[in-house]
């Protein structure tokens, strides 16, 4: 792709997008250029429930580093670690997927290398002003799918539990 100076992937952490991740690698290193890696979030109940009740700072960075640790996964599965010969930029935003893609993308600097099937695909066409690759799930998440809820497969809520662990680690550390 000429002028194309970064491929921006979407990662949720569903196998789907450790194959974009592993598709938009090969396009950056066959480009020599960097792949940024996009994990957008919001908090558990949505942004609305976030802005009815102030977040804690405690769990705010609960909230980030579990996403995160979603990214690191997810890179850790699709290369085993991150790979010596690929520039790799890590960007967790805050936000809708769509539009934090769309943004970040800029729609002139980069390309959006984008997994999850739905909204997020539809509203990164509709929007993009750079070129985009929609990379299909594999086999296994077409199966999987059939047995487990849709939502429940491609997304991993963050759980009152977790962000009680997470708050007592903190309490232990400081």
């Amino acid at each position: 792709m000429s002028g194309v100076r970064r491929v921006v992937v979407g990662v949720s952490g569903s196998p789907a997008s450790v194959l974009a991740l592993r598709v938009g690698g090969f396009h950056a290193r066959r480009d020599d250029i960097p792949l940024v890696a996009v994990h957008a979030w919001v908090p558990p109940g949505g942004e609305l429930a976030a802005r009815r009740a102030p977040e804690p700072p405690e769990l705010r960075g609960a909230w980030k580093r579990a996403a995160l640790e979603r990214l690191q996964d997810a890179i850790e599965s699709a290369w085993g670690g991150l790979p010596g010969d690929l520039r790799v930029e890590h960007v967790l935003a805050r936000g809708p997927a769509g539009p934090v893609l769309v943004d970040i993308a800029d729609c002139t600097r980069g390309a959006v290398s984008r997994l999850w099937r739905g909204r997020v695909t539809r509203y990164c066409q509709a929007w993009a002003r750079c070129p985009m690759l929609a990379v299909p799930p594999p086999a296994l998440a077409a199966t999987r799918r059939k047995r487990l809820s849709e939502w429940s497969f491609r997304r991993r809520e963050l759980t009152a539990d977790q962000v009680m662990r997470e708050l007592e680690k903190l309490g232990q550390a400081g």
